[in-house]
């Protein structure tokens, strides 16, 4: 009928018509940068994981019998263990969000006959950030800080014994065979602290994101509110030797923050690992040195001998009228060495390069005198 090739022509086609370039475009299409409100749900530094052990797997039961050897007595071979659960630091990781809150290791296969064992259970490695504490009813069981550092969480059960284990002069043919034992099964704390070089202290709005983007690649958002950072962020300073700084972005502090007000106590505890610390203080407020104290105070007050690692103080927003008044009484009143700059112009950004390097360089001769290893990123 001489409606039917119409019916044809509106039907959509078996096949993608769209020009390929487009497809390709559309691939390629740069992403979006993510903002800082969307990276907190992406930012996880306290997971709470269940994890369980691979079961082992039962013994075999079987009787070997061939034409001439009816009776050849019991070959049920032994089961398999099972895998363990395995913690493995990456310093590929960032957060702990990836890590889901339950784990199980792999079952072992069961025994054959002809005295054939069963297969052991693969292990399950879950990668967490490097800093990355492990915790079981409050105790710390585990602080994984190295790349490449492994902590077994919940180890495999046992396999299962075959009847041919069970051969003895009084029982010739045995059937008794066990099953495999049950993997270990544990709750753990996974709590994850910072590892820098150097820390970026200081209280909201005094200039560390933008002082992290002066000196680093690193991109944290910058905008004229306090609490614009709500996660740490870390930035690598890199120098003409191929030596390269980690310095964190640590959110910022405010007073009371050692009784967890606000969420002092989160952003303590990144504060911990690094090695010495980058006090930044607002040249253009009154008083300044009084910020230095505050600062010191909280985290005296959080953990003993906090306070005075080496440091340097970072005297920012210099390109004001007032800071430029303010600075030479920091300076009368402060024992430690300032550092007067200006992240958004980048003015005397030079000095504090040299000075950091200065704190590396010393920092890698005092672990290395130690008989330790320095971190290295």
């Amino acid at each position: 009928s001489p409606w039917k090739p119409a019916l044809l022509l509106l039907s959509p086609p078996a096949f993608s018509t769209a020009c390929s370039r487009c497809a390709e475009d559309r691939r390629l299409r740069e992403k979006r940068a993510i903002s800082e409100r969307r990276l907190t749900r992406y930012f996880v530094d306290q997971r709470k994981v269940r994890v369980v052990g691979g079961q082992g797997g039962r013994g075999g039961h079987s009787f070997y019998s061939e034409p001439r050897k009816v009776f050849g007595g019991p070959d049920g071979g032994n089961g398999g263990d099972g895998g363990h659960v395995i913690f493995k630091a990456d310093q590929q990781m960032k957060s702990l969000s990836s890590v889901f809150p339950f784990y199980q290791g792999f079952h072992g296969e069961r025994g054959g006959s002809k005295n054939c064992y069963g297969a052991n259970g693969a292990h399950m490695y879950v990668k967490v950030p490097l800093g990355t504490l492990v915790k079981e009813d409050g105790k710390v069981v585990a602080d994984l800080t190295q790349h490449g550092e492994e902590y077994i969480a919940a180890h495999g059960g046992a396999g299962g014994k075959g009847n041919r284990f069970f051969l003895s002069n009084e029982n010739r043919a045995p059937t008794l065979f066990t099953p495999g034992e049950p993997g270990q099964e544990r709750v753990l704390h996974l709590e994850l602290k910072t590892t820098a070089h150097a820390g970026l202290v200081g209280f909201p709005n005094a200039g560390k994101s933008s002082l992290l983007r002066a000196i680093s690649r690193a991109k944290p958002a910058v905008a004229a509110y306090p609490f614009t950072t709500l996660n740490p962020h870390v930035g690598i300073v890199h120098y003409q030797d191929y030596e390269q700084v980690a310095v964190a972005d640590i959110p910022g502090l405010i007073k009371g923050a050692h009784q967890n007000r606000g969420l002092g106590m989160a952003f303590l505890k990144h504060i911990e690992r690094c090695c010495f610390l980058l006090y930044v203080v607002d040249l253009s407020v009154p008083r300044p040195w009084m910020q230095l104290q505050d600062l010191k105070h909280e985290l005296e007050a959080y953990e003993e001998g906090l306070s005075e690692r080496p440091c340097v103080v970072i005297g920012n927003k210099f390109d004001l009228a007032q800071s430029r008044v303010n600075l030479p009484l920091l300076r009368e009143r402060v024992a430690e060495r300032v550092i007067a700059l200006s992240a958004l112009t980048g003015d005397n950004l030079e000095e504090l390069l040299l000075h950091l390097r200065d704190l590396y360089d010393t920092y890698v001769k005092t672990e290395q005198s130690r008989g330790q290893s320095p971190v290295k990123w």
